[in-house]
Protein backbone atom coordinates (compact mmCIF):
# COMPACT_ATOMS: atom_id res chain seq x y z
CA UNK A 1 0.00 0.00 0.00
CA UNK A 2 1.19 3.46 -0.93
CA UNK A 3 1.39 6.78 1.23
CA UNK A 4 -1.43 9.01 0.78
CA UNK A 5 -1.33 12.93 1.25
CA UNK A 6 -3.57 13.14 4.34
CA UNK A 7 -6.94 14.11 3.41
CA UNK A 8 -7.48 17.09 4.63
CA UNK A 9 -4.13 18.37 3.44
CA UNK A 10 -5.47 17.84 0.00
CA UNK A 11 -7.32 20.49 -2.58
CA UNK A 12 -10.14 19.16 -1.95
CA UNK A 13 -10.72 19.10 1.43
CA UNK A 14 -9.43 22.58 1.95
CA UNK A 15 -12.01 23.69 -1.17
CA UNK A 16 -14.31 22.65 0.95
CA UNK A 17 -13.39 23.97 4.29
CA UNK A 18 -13.41 27.27 2.07
CA UNK A 19 -16.91 26.49 0.92
CA UNK A 20 -18.43 25.63 4.33
CA UNK A 21 -17.51 29.05 5.68
CA UNK A 22 -19.77 30.48 3.66
CA UNK A 23 -22.74 27.58 3.67
CA UNK A 24 -22.31 27.77 7.75
CA UNK A 25 -24.39 31.11 7.42
CA UNK A 26 -26.67 29.59 5.50
CA UNK A 27 -30.47 28.58 6.81
CA UNK A 28 -31.91 24.88 5.28
CA UNK A 29 -34.98 27.83 4.59
CA UNK A 30 -32.92 29.79 2.19
CA UNK A 31 -32.01 26.70 0.33
CA UNK A 32 -35.97 25.50 -0.70
CA UNK A 33 -36.54 28.88 -1.37
CA UNK A 34 -33.76 29.56 -3.79
CA UNK A 35 -33.81 26.04 -5.79
CA UNK A 36 -37.70 24.62 -6.69
CA UNK A 37 -37.84 21.04 -7.48
CA UNK A 38 -35.16 19.79 -4.78
CA UNK A 39 -36.34 16.97 -3.56
CA UNK A 40 -36.30 14.93 -6.84
CA UNK A 41 -32.79 16.99 -7.44
CA UNK A 42 -31.36 15.27 -4.12
CA UNK A 43 -33.66 12.03 -3.66
CA UNK A 44 -31.47 8.43 -5.27
CA UNK A 45 -33.91 5.05 -5.42
CA UNK A 46 -31.99 1.52 -5.50
CA UNK A 47 -33.06 -1.80 -4.02
CA UNK A 48 -36.08 -1.15 -2.88
CA UNK A 49 -35.96 1.98 -1.30
CA UNK A 50 -35.80 5.73 -1.98
CA UNK A 51 -32.80 8.03 0.17
CA UNK A 52 -33.81 11.76 0.41
CA UNK A 53 -30.92 14.23 1.25
CA UNK A 54 -32.35 17.26 0.09
CA UNK A 55 -32.55 18.03 3.79
CA UNK A 56 -29.33 18.29 4.12
CA UNK A 57 -27.43 21.28 4.24
CA UNK A 58 -25.88 22.04 1.20
CA UNK A 59 -26.16 22.97 -2.69
CA UNK A 60 -25.30 21.35 -5.96
CA UNK A 61 -21.76 22.92 -5.45
CA UNK A 62 -21.44 21.47 -2.42
CA UNK A 63 -22.36 18.20 -3.48
CA UNK A 64 -19.80 18.58 -6.42
CA UNK A 65 -17.37 18.93 -4.12
CA UNK A 66 -17.99 16.04 -1.93
CA UNK A 67 -17.83 13.79 -4.88
CA UNK A 68 -14.43 14.98 -5.94
CA UNK A 69 -13.14 14.88 -2.43
CA UNK A 70 -14.20 11.07 -2.89
CA UNK A 71 -12.59 10.75 -6.20
CA UNK A 72 -9.59 11.82 -3.94
CA UNK A 73 -9.71 9.46 -1.62
CA UNK A 74 -10.06 7.04 -4.35
CA UNK A 75 -13.30 5.71 -3.17
CA UNK A 76 -14.11 3.64 -6.11
CA UNK A 77 -10.63 1.52 -6.06
CA UNK A 78 -11.46 1.17 -2.47
CA UNK A 79 -14.81 -0.62 -3.02
CA UNK A 80 -13.08 -2.63 -5.68
CA UNK A 81 -10.75 -3.60 -3.13
CA UNK A 82 -13.28 -4.34 -0.80
CA UNK A 83 -15.61 -6.70 -2.88
CA UNK A 84 -12.89 -8.33 -4.79
CA UNK A 85 -11.43 -9.86 -1.13
CA UNK A 86 -8.21 -7.41 -1.15
CA UNK A 87 -6.71 -7.45 2.26
CA UNK A 88 -8.54 -4.20 3.47
CA UNK A 89 -7.93 -4.94 7.23
CA UNK A 90 -4.68 -3.32 7.47
CA UNK A 91 -4.25 -3.87 10.54
CA UNK A 92 -4.80 -7.69 10.87
CA UNK A 93 -3.79 -7.84 7.30
CA UNK A 94 -7.09 -10.19 6.02
CA UNK A 95 -9.96 -9.33 4.05
CA UNK A 96 -13.36 -8.12 5.07
CA UNK A 97 -15.78 -10.17 2.90
CA UNK A 98 -18.85 -10.10 4.60
CA UNK A 99 -20.35 -9.39 1.22
CA UNK A 100 -19.41 -12.96 0.13
CA UNK A 101 -21.76 -13.92 2.68
CA UNK A 102 -24.86 -13.13 0.45
CA UNK A 103 -22.98 -14.13 -2.87
CA UNK A 104 -25.17 -16.57 -5.24
CA UNK A 105 -24.23 -20.14 -5.22
CA UNK A 106 -23.21 -18.98 -9.19
CA UNK A 107 -20.63 -16.56 -7.97
CA UNK A 108 -17.38 -16.79 -7.86
CA UNK A 109 -14.70 -15.09 -5.61
CA UNK A 110 -10.98 -16.14 -4.65
CA UNK A 111 -9.35 -15.50 -1.86
CA UNK A 112 -5.61 -16.59 -1.42
CA UNK A 113 -6.29 -18.54 -4.25
CA UNK A 114 -9.46 -20.35 -2.74
CA UNK A 115 -12.79 -19.91 -4.25
CA UNK A 116 -14.73 -19.06 -0.95
CA UNK A 117 -18.47 -19.10 -2.21
CA UNK A 118 -18.84 -23.16 -2.13
CA UNK A 119 -17.98 -23.17 1.77
CA UNK A 120 -20.72 -20.29 2.45
CA UNK A 121 -23.30 -22.29 0.55
CA UNK A 122 -22.08 -25.52 2.53
CA UNK A 123 -22.61 -23.38 5.57
CA UNK A 124 -25.93 -22.46 4.07
CA UNK A 125 -26.97 -25.36 3.67
CA UNK A 126 -26.12 -26.85 6.82
CA UNK A 127 -27.97 -24.33 8.57
CA UNK A 128 -31.06 -24.75 6.34
CA UNK A 129 -30.73 -28.45 7.53
CA UNK A 130 -31.03 -27.39 10.86
CA UNK A 131 -33.74 -25.58 10.47
CA UNK A 132 -35.97 -27.77 8.86
CA UNK A 133 -35.16 -30.61 11.50
CA UNK A 134 -36.43 -27.78 14.44
CA UNK A 135 -39.28 -26.79 12.24
CA UNK A 136 -40.20 -30.46 11.32
CA UNK A 137 -40.06 -30.85 15.80
CA UNK A 138 -37.36 -33.29 14.73
CA UNK A 139 -34.62 -31.66 17.06
CA UNK A 140 -35.46 -33.17 20.30
CA UNK A 141 -33.64 -33.08 23.66
CA UNK A 142 -32.19 -35.43 26.11
CA UNK A 143 -35.70 -37.19 27.14
CA UNK A 144 -37.14 -37.04 24.17
CA UNK A 145 -39.32 -33.73 23.59
CA UNK A 146 -38.91 -31.94 20.70
CA UNK A 147 -37.18 -28.28 21.35
CA UNK A 148 -39.48 -25.41 21.59
CA UNK A 149 -36.91 -22.63 23.09
CA UNK A 150 -33.48 -21.69 21.43
CA UNK A 151 -31.66 -19.40 23.28
CA UNK A 152 -29.05 -17.64 21.35
CA UNK A 153 -25.72 -16.81 23.76
CA UNK A 154 -23.32 -13.90 21.92
CA UNK A 155 -22.67 -10.63 22.34
CA UNK A 156 -21.53 -7.63 20.08
CA UNK A 157 -22.18 -8.30 16.74
CA UNK A 158 -23.35 -11.86 17.35
CA UNK A 159 -26.24 -10.77 19.57
CA UNK A 160 -27.19 -7.31 18.24
CA UNK A 161 -27.68 -7.83 14.63
CA UNK A 162 -29.82 -11.29 14.95
CA UNK A 163 -31.85 -9.72 17.43
CA UNK A 164 -32.26 -6.41 15.31
CA UNK A 165 -33.38 -8.69 12.26
CA UNK A 166 -35.60 -11.31 13.74
CA UNK A 167 -37.66 -8.04 15.84
CA UNK A 168 -37.65 -6.75 12.18
CA UNK A 169 -39.15 -9.61 10.45
CA UNK A 170 -41.33 -10.88 12.86
CA UNK A 171 -44.12 -10.51 10.63
CA UNK A 172 -42.59 -13.13 8.30
CA UNK A 173 -42.57 -15.84 10.90
CA UNK A 174 -43.63 -19.28 9.33
CA UNK A 175 -46.68 -20.80 9.88
CA UNK A 176 -47.93 -24.48 9.97
CA UNK A 177 -44.49 -25.23 11.53
CA UNK A 178 -43.06 -26.40 14.80
CA UNK A 179 -42.79 -23.32 17.00
CA UNK A 180 -39.83 -22.43 17.83
CA UNK A 181 -39.12 -19.37 20.24
CA UNK A 182 -36.03 -17.91 19.74
CA UNK A 183 -34.79 -15.23 22.91
CA UNK A 184 -31.67 -13.46 23.42
CA UNK A 185 -29.17 -13.27 26.33
CA UNK A 186 -25.83 -11.35 25.89
CA UNK A 187 -25.16 -9.49 29.23
CA UNK A 188 -22.62 -10.61 31.60
CA UNK A 189 -24.01 -10.16 34.56
CA UNK A 190 -26.45 -13.35 33.76
CA UNK A 191 -29.46 -11.43 34.37
CA UNK A 192 -31.28 -12.04 31.04
CA UNK A 193 -29.99 -15.66 31.24
CA UNK A 194 -31.36 -15.74 35.08
CA UNK A 195 -34.61 -14.61 33.55
CA UNK A 196 -34.86 -17.15 30.81
CA UNK A 197 -33.92 -20.16 32.78
CA UNK A 198 -36.60 -19.51 35.42
CA UNK A 199 -39.04 -19.84 32.85
CA UNK A 200 -38.32 -22.00 30.00
CA UNK A 201 -37.94 -25.85 30.15
CA UNK A 202 -34.44 -27.30 30.37
CA UNK A 203 -36.43 -30.40 28.45
CA UNK A 204 -36.71 -28.11 25.62
CA UNK A 205 -34.56 -25.95 25.62
CA UNK A 206 -31.40 -25.32 23.14
CA UNK A 207 -28.69 -23.37 23.74
CA UNK A 208 -26.53 -21.36 20.28
CA UNK A 209 -23.16 -20.05 21.77
CA UNK A 210 -22.13 -17.56 19.40
CA UNK A 211 -18.70 -16.39 19.36
CA UNK A 212 -15.96 -15.90 17.06
CA UNK A 213 -12.85 -16.58 18.78
CA UNK A 214 -15.08 -18.98 21.07
CA UNK A 215 -13.21 -17.12 24.31
CA UNK A 216 -15.41 -14.08 24.41
CA UNK A 217 -15.89 -14.24 28.46
CA UNK A 218 -19.11 -12.92 28.35
CA UNK A 219 -20.70 -15.39 25.94
CA UNK A 220 -18.93 -18.39 27.93
CA UNK A 221 -20.09 -17.22 31.07
CA UNK A 222 -23.47 -17.48 29.94
CA UNK A 223 -22.39 -20.82 28.42
CA UNK A 224 -21.37 -22.35 31.84
CA UNK A 225 -24.10 -21.51 33.52
CA UNK A 226 -26.63 -22.85 30.95
CA UNK A 227 -24.66 -25.96 30.81
CA UNK A 228 -24.83 -26.41 34.66
CA UNK A 229 -28.58 -25.80 34.32
CA UNK A 230 -29.53 -28.52 32.30
CA UNK A 231 -27.22 -30.78 33.43
CA UNK A 232 -28.83 -30.41 36.76
CA UNK A 233 -32.11 -30.57 35.66
CA UNK A 234 -31.38 -33.58 33.47
CA UNK A 235 -28.87 -35.89 34.75
CA UNK A 236 -30.92 -39.14 35.07
CA UNK A 237 -28.94 -42.35 33.12
CA UNK A 238 -26.05 -42.90 31.36
CA UNK A 239 -23.68 -40.76 29.95
CA UNK A 240 -26.56 -38.16 29.89
CA UNK A 241 -24.18 -35.20 29.97
CA UNK A 242 -22.88 -36.42 26.51
CA UNK A 243 -26.72 -36.61 25.56
CA UNK A 244 -27.53 -32.99 26.97
CA UNK A 245 -23.84 -31.55 24.65
CA UNK A 246 -25.26 -33.36 21.61
CA UNK A 247 -29.40 -32.48 21.30
CA UNK A 248 -28.86 -29.31 23.77
CA UNK A 249 -26.22 -26.95 22.04
CA UNK A 250 -25.12 -25.52 18.83
CA UNK A 251 -21.64 -23.88 18.34
CA UNK A 252 -21.36 -20.93 15.94
CA UNK A 253 -17.17 -19.77 15.92
CA UNK A 254 -14.27 -19.60 13.45
CA UNK A 255 -12.65 -21.95 16.09
CA UNK A 256 -13.46 -25.24 15.12
CA UNK A 257 -11.49 -26.74 17.70
CA UNK A 258 -12.39 -24.68 20.80
CA UNK A 259 -15.52 -25.42 19.92
CA UNK A 260 -14.67 -29.32 20.07
CA UNK A 261 -12.74 -28.71 23.50
CA UNK A 262 -16.05 -26.86 24.85
CA UNK A 263 -17.97 -29.79 24.13
CA UNK A 264 -20.02 -29.09 21.12
CA UNK A 265 -20.53 -31.85 18.62
CA UNK A 266 -19.30 -31.86 15.40
CA UNK A 267 -22.27 -32.23 13.69
CA UNK A 268 -23.32 -29.00 15.50
CA UNK A 269 -21.18 -26.96 14.47
CA UNK A 270 -21.56 -24.10 11.90
CA UNK A 271 -18.75 -22.05 10.90
CA UNK A 272 -17.62 -18.99 10.09
CA UNK A 273 -14.53 -17.31 9.06
CA UNK A 274 -11.74 -15.29 10.14
CA UNK A 275 -12.08 -12.64 7.30
CA UNK A 276 -15.50 -11.66 8.75
CA UNK A 277 -15.71 -8.96 11.44
CA UNK A 278 -18.31 -9.84 14.56
CA UNK A 279 -20.29 -6.77 13.81
CA UNK A 280 -20.74 -7.81 9.87
CA UNK A 281 -21.33 -11.12 10.51
CA UNK A 282 -25.45 -11.48 10.53
CA UNK A 283 -25.53 -12.71 7.06
CA UNK A 284 -23.86 -16.33 8.35
CA UNK A 285 -23.95 -18.67 10.56
CA UNK A 286 -24.52 -16.22 13.48
CA UNK A 287 -27.75 -15.29 11.24
CA UNK A 288 -28.97 -19.07 12.46
CA UNK A 289 -31.61 -17.31 14.83
CA UNK A 290 -32.80 -15.36 12.64
CA UNK A 291 -33.20 -18.42 9.91
CA UNK A 292 -35.17 -20.41 12.98
CA UNK A 293 -37.15 -17.09 13.42
CA UNK A 294 -38.73 -16.61 10.20
CA UNK A 295 -37.51 -19.52 8.20
CA UNK A 296 -34.62 -19.95 5.34
CA UNK A 297 -36.67 -19.00 2.88
CA UNK A 298 -36.85 -15.53 4.24
CA UNK A 299 -33.15 -15.81 5.14
CA UNK A 300 -31.74 -16.24 1.91
CA UNK A 301 -34.15 -13.25 0.87
CA UNK A 302 -32.69 -11.21 3.57
CA UNK A 303 -29.01 -12.32 2.00
CA UNK A 304 -30.63 -11.47 -2.03
CA UNK A 305 -31.76 -7.48 -0.41
CA UNK A 306 -28.49 -7.29 0.87
CA UNK A 307 -26.60 -8.60 -2.47
CA UNK A 308 -29.20 -6.43 -4.57
CA UNK A 309 -26.94 -3.32 -2.72
CA UNK A 310 -23.49 -4.83 -2.81
CA UNK A 311 -24.09 -4.82 -6.79
CA UNK A 312 -25.62 -1.30 -6.59
CA UNK A 313 -22.54 -0.45 -4.67
CA UNK A 314 -20.08 -1.77 -6.99
CA UNK A 315 -22.01 -0.24 -10.34
CA UNK A 316 -23.65 2.95 -9.78
CA UNK A 317 -21.75 6.27 -10.25
CA UNK A 318 -20.91 7.75 -7.11
CA UNK A 319 -23.31 10.54 -7.86
CA UNK A 320 -26.30 8.34 -7.47
CA UNK A 321 -24.66 5.57 -5.47
CA UNK A 322 -26.83 5.58 -1.99
CA UNK A 323 -24.07 4.34 0.24
CA UNK A 324 -21.65 6.68 -0.95
CA UNK A 325 -24.43 10.22 -1.04
CA UNK A 326 -24.80 9.13 2.57
CA UNK A 327 -21.18 8.63 3.12
CA UNK A 328 -20.74 12.09 2.24
CA UNK A 329 -23.64 13.48 4.24
CA UNK A 330 -22.09 12.58 7.24
CA UNK A 331 -18.74 13.92 5.84
CA UNK A 332 -19.99 17.08 5.11
CA UNK A 333 -21.83 17.52 8.47
CA UNK A 334 -19.08 16.36 10.98
CA UNK A 335 -15.79 17.55 9.07
CA UNK A 336 -17.69 20.82 7.44
CA UNK A 337 -20.65 21.99 9.36
CA UNK A 338 -19.10 20.75 12.69
CA UNK A 339 -22.21 18.41 13.39
CA UNK A 340 -20.94 15.98 15.85
CA UNK A 341 -24.16 13.97 16.75
CA UNK A 342 -26.06 11.78 14.79
CA UNK A 343 -29.46 10.11 15.72
CA UNK A 344 -31.15 6.84 14.11
CA UNK A 345 -35.29 7.34 14.05
CA UNK A 346 -37.22 4.78 12.31
CA UNK A 347 -41.04 5.16 11.98
CA UNK A 348 -41.41 1.74 12.59
CA UNK A 349 -41.79 -0.19 15.98
CA UNK A 350 -39.96 -3.32 14.12
CA UNK A 351 -36.86 -1.41 13.79
CA UNK A 352 -36.95 -1.02 17.73
CA UNK A 353 -33.23 -2.36 17.62
CA UNK A 354 -32.36 -0.70 14.24
CA UNK A 355 -30.47 2.05 15.89
CA UNK A 356 -28.54 -0.27 18.84
CA UNK A 357 -27.03 -2.15 15.75
CA UNK A 358 -26.13 1.03 13.97
CA UNK A 359 -24.15 2.05 17.20
CA UNK A 360 -22.24 -0.80 17.28
CA UNK A 361 -21.56 -0.66 13.38
CA UNK A 362 -20.62 2.69 12.86
CA UNK A 363 -19.02 3.79 16.38
CA UNK A 364 -16.87 0.08 16.71
CA UNK A 365 -15.65 0.77 13.25
CA UNK A 366 -14.95 4.18 12.64
CA UNK A 367 -14.55 5.27 16.44
CA UNK A 368 -10.72 5.85 15.73
CA UNK A 369 -7.74 8.51 15.81
CA UNK A 370 -5.15 6.71 13.76
CA UNK A 371 -5.20 6.60 10.43
CA UNK A 372 -3.73 3.63 8.02
CA UNK A 373 -0.21 4.85 8.02
CA UNK A 374 -0.69 4.73 11.93
CA UNK A 375 -1.02 8.40 12.40
CA UNK A 376 -2.69 10.41 14.34
CA UNK A 377 -5.47 12.07 12.53
CA UNK A 378 -6.32 16.08 13.03
CA UNK A 379 -10.40 15.86 12.04
CA UNK A 380 -13.15 14.09 13.31
CA UNK A 381 -14.12 10.54 12.85
CA UNK A 382 -16.92 8.92 13.56
CA UNK A 383 -19.81 11.37 15.11
CA UNK A 384 -21.54 10.06 18.60
CA UNK A 385 -24.46 7.81 17.43
CA UNK A 386 -27.56 7.38 19.08
CA UNK A 387 -31.42 6.71 18.72
CA UNK A 388 -34.81 5.34 19.37
CA UNK A 389 -38.32 4.65 17.87
CA UNK A 390 -39.19 8.40 16.32
CA UNK A 391 -42.91 8.14 17.62
CA UNK A 392 -41.37 7.34 21.33
CA UNK A 393 -38.55 9.48 21.03
CA UNK A 394 -40.93 12.31 20.11
CA UNK A 395 -41.41 12.49 23.93
CA UNK A 396 -38.17 12.13 24.87
CA UNK A 397 -34.76 13.86 23.44
CA UNK A 398 -36.76 15.90 20.42
CA UNK A 399 -36.92 18.27 22.88
CA UNK A 400 -33.40 18.91 22.22
CA UNK A 401 -33.22 18.44 18.56
CA UNK A 402 -35.87 21.44 17.98
CA UNK A 403 -34.48 23.75 20.53
CA UNK A 404 -31.53 22.85 22.57
CA UNK A 405 -28.02 23.84 22.10
CA UNK A 406 -26.12 21.03 20.26
CA UNK A 407 -26.28 20.73 16.04
CA UNK A 408 -27.79 17.08 15.42
CA UNK A 409 -27.90 15.26 11.67
CA UNK A 410 -30.94 12.98 12.27
CA UNK A 411 -32.13 9.90 9.96
CA UNK A 412 -35.68 9.22 9.69
CA UNK A 413 -36.19 5.74 8.22
CA UNK A 414 -40.22 4.40 7.54
CA UNK A 415 -41.87 1.85 5.05
CA UNK A 416 -44.46 3.40 2.62
CA UNK A 417 -46.68 0.35 3.16
CA UNK A 418 -47.69 -1.28 5.75
CA UNK A 419 -50.64 -3.66 6.87
CA UNK A 420 -51.90 -4.45 2.99
CA UNK A 421 -51.63 -8.41 4.63
CA UNK A 422 -54.09 -7.94 7.50
CA UNK A 423 -57.07 -10.13 6.72
CA UNK A 424 -59.77 -8.83 8.74
CA UNK A 425 -60.71 -5.77 6.97
CA UNK A 426 -62.36 -3.04 10.00
CA UNK A 427 -58.98 -4.28 12.03
CA UNK A 428 -57.08 -3.46 8.43
CA UNK A 429 -58.42 0.03 8.10
CA UNK A 430 -57.62 0.89 11.84
CA UNK A 431 -54.30 0.12 11.77
CA UNK A 432 -53.36 1.62 8.64
CA UNK A 433 -54.67 4.98 9.43
CA UNK A 434 -52.16 4.32 12.34
CA UNK A 435 -49.64 3.77 9.92
CA UNK A 436 -50.37 7.52 8.17
CA UNK A 437 -50.22 9.04 11.46
CA UNK A 438 -46.86 7.99 11.83
CA UNK A 439 -45.57 9.34 8.79
CA UNK A 440 -46.99 12.26 9.17
CA UNK A 441 -45.30 12.25 12.39
CA UNK A 442 -42.28 11.00 10.49
CA UNK A 443 -42.30 13.99 7.52
CA UNK A 444 -43.55 16.82 9.99
CA UNK A 445 -40.50 16.24 12.82
CA UNK A 446 -38.11 16.34 9.78
CA UNK A 447 -40.05 19.68 7.96
CA UNK A 448 -39.33 21.53 11.53
CA UNK A 449 -35.83 20.44 12.07
CA UNK A 450 -35.50 21.69 8.92
CA UNK A 451 -37.49 25.46 8.79
CA UNK A 452 -37.76 26.28 12.72
CA UNK A 453 -40.47 28.85 13.04
CA UNK A 454 -41.41 28.90 9.35
CA UNK A 455 -43.28 25.64 9.48
CA UNK A 456 -45.69 26.94 11.50
CA UNK A 457 -48.54 28.75 10.03
CA UNK A 458 -49.07 31.54 12.85
CA UNK A 459 -49.10 35.25 12.23
CA UNK A 460 -48.71 36.44 16.03
CA UNK A 461 -45.82 36.81 17.83
CA UNK A 462 -44.24 34.16 19.96
CA UNK A 463 -42.18 34.23 22.79
CA UNK A 464 -38.42 32.82 22.94
CA UNK A 465 -39.50 29.28 24.70
CA UNK A 466 -41.63 29.09 21.86
CA UNK A 467 -39.09 30.01 18.87
CA UNK A 468 -37.99 27.04 16.59
CA UNK A 469 -34.37 27.65 14.97
CA UNK A 470 -34.45 25.07 12.69
CA UNK A 471 -31.53 24.23 10.29
CA UNK A 472 -30.98 20.70 11.52
CA UNK A 473 -30.14 18.38 8.87
CA UNK A 474 -31.78 14.99 8.30
CA UNK A 475 -31.91 12.29 5.48
CA UNK A 476 -35.25 10.38 5.11
CA UNK A 477 -34.97 6.70 3.98
CA UNK A 478 -38.25 5.52 2.55
CA UNK A 479 -38.72 1.13 2.12
CA UNK A 480 -41.46 0.22 -0.32
CA UNK A 481 -42.27 -2.11 2.41
CA UNK A 482 -40.38 -3.51 4.96
CA UNK A 483 -39.35 -7.20 4.03
CA UNK A 484 -36.40 -9.30 4.29
CA UNK A 485 -35.38 -8.00 0.59
CA UNK A 486 -35.42 -4.27 1.75
CA UNK A 487 -33.90 -4.90 5.09
CA UNK A 488 -31.03 -6.53 3.45
CA UNK A 489 -30.57 -3.93 1.52
CA UNK A 490 -31.09 -0.84 3.90
CA UNK A 491 -28.22 -2.40 6.62
CA UNK A 492 -25.73 -3.50 3.53
CA UNK A 493 -26.31 0.46 2.69
CA UNK A 494 -25.17 1.44 6.49
CA UNK A 495 -22.35 -1.23 6.14
CA UNK A 496 -20.96 0.60 2.52
CA UNK A 497 -21.63 4.36 4.51
CA UNK A 498 -19.50 3.27 7.08
CA UNK A 499 -16.68 1.91 4.96
CA UNK A 500 -16.84 5.31 2.22
CA UNK A 501 -16.60 7.19 5.49
CA UNK A 502 -13.19 5.33 7.02
CA UNK A 503 -11.83 5.46 3.38
CA UNK A 504 -11.94 9.26 2.94
CA UNK A 505 -11.06 9.48 7.03
CA UNK A 506 -8.20 6.87 6.09
CA UNK A 507 -8.93 4.43 8.99
CA UNK A 508 -9.65 1.01 9.63
CA UNK A 509 -13.18 0.27 9.54
CA UNK A 510 -12.33 -3.32 10.37
CA UNK A 511 -10.47 -3.91 13.47
CA UNK A 512 -11.41 -2.77 17.14
CA UNK A 513 -8.36 -2.83 19.29
CA UNK A 514 -10.25 -0.21 21.23
CA UNK A 515 -11.91 -2.82 23.21
CA UNK A 516 -9.18 -5.26 24.18
CA UNK A 517 -7.61 -3.18 26.50
CA UNK A 518 -10.85 -3.15 28.72
CA UNK A 519 -10.67 -6.90 28.44
CA UNK A 520 -7.78 -7.42 29.42
CA UNK A 521 -7.36 -5.19 32.74
CA UNK A 522 -11.46 -6.45 32.94
CA UNK A 523 -9.41 -10.18 33.66
CA UNK A 524 -7.22 -8.55 35.96
CA UNK A 525 -9.14 -7.17 37.94
CA UNK A 526 -11.03 -10.43 38.06
CA UNK A 527 -8.12 -11.67 39.50
CA UNK A 528 -7.83 -9.78 42.27
CA UNK A 529 -11.11 -9.92 43.59
CA UNK A 530 -11.50 -13.55 43.91
CA UNK A 531 -7.61 -13.70 45.48
CA UNK A 532 -7.56 -10.73 47.21
CA UNK A 533 -3.77 -10.29 46.34
CA UNK A 534 -2.24 -7.88 44.27
CA UNK A 535 -4.63 -4.86 44.98
CA UNK A 536 -1.71 -2.41 46.17
CA UNK A 537 -0.89 -2.73 42.46
CA UNK A 538 -4.10 -0.53 41.50
CA UNK A 539 -4.78 2.94 41.73
CA UNK A 540 -6.70 4.67 45.20
CA UNK A 541 -10.11 5.12 43.16
CA UNK A 542 -10.16 1.30 42.09
CA UNK A 543 -8.44 0.11 45.50
CA UNK A 544 -10.90 1.79 47.34
CA UNK A 545 -14.08 0.26 44.96
CA UNK A 546 -12.81 -3.15 45.61
CA UNK A 547 -12.60 -2.82 49.16
CA UNK A 548 -15.78 -1.61 49.44
CA UNK A 549 -17.18 -4.81 47.63
CA UNK A 550 -14.90 -7.07 49.64
CA UNK A 551 -16.05 -5.24 53.48
CA UNK A 552 -20.08 -5.62 52.06
CA UNK A 553 -20.06 -9.09 50.01
CA UNK A 554 -18.43 -11.94 50.05
CA UNK A 555 -16.20 -12.42 47.51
Amino acid sequence: MTTREPIDQQQAWQALSQHAEAMRKVHLKDLFQEQDGRHERYARRAAGMMLDLSKQRWRDETLEMLLELARAADVPAAIDRLLSGARVNLSEDRPALHTALRLPADAKLEVDGEDVVPGVHRTLDHMATMVAKFHAGQWRGATGRAITDVVNLGVGGSDLGPLMVTHALADYRPRDVHPVEVHFASTMDGSQLADYLARLNPETTLFVISSKSFTTIDTLSNALTARDWLFSHLADGDDVDGLVMRQHFIGVSASREKMSEWGISECNQLEFWEWVGGRYSLWGAIGLPIALAVGMDNFRALLDGAHAMDRHFATAELADNLPVLLALAGIWNVNFLDIRAHSILPYDGRLEYFASYLEQLEMESNGKSVTNEGDSVTYSTCPVLWGQLGPNAQHAFYQLLHQGTQPVECDFIAPIRRYDRVEDEATRKHLKGQHRLTLANCFAQSRVLMLGDDAIEDDGPRPSHKRYRGNQPSTTLLLDRLTPETLGALVALYEHKVFVQATIWDINPFDQWGVELGKKIATQTEQILTSHEGIESLDDSSRGLIEAVWRESDY
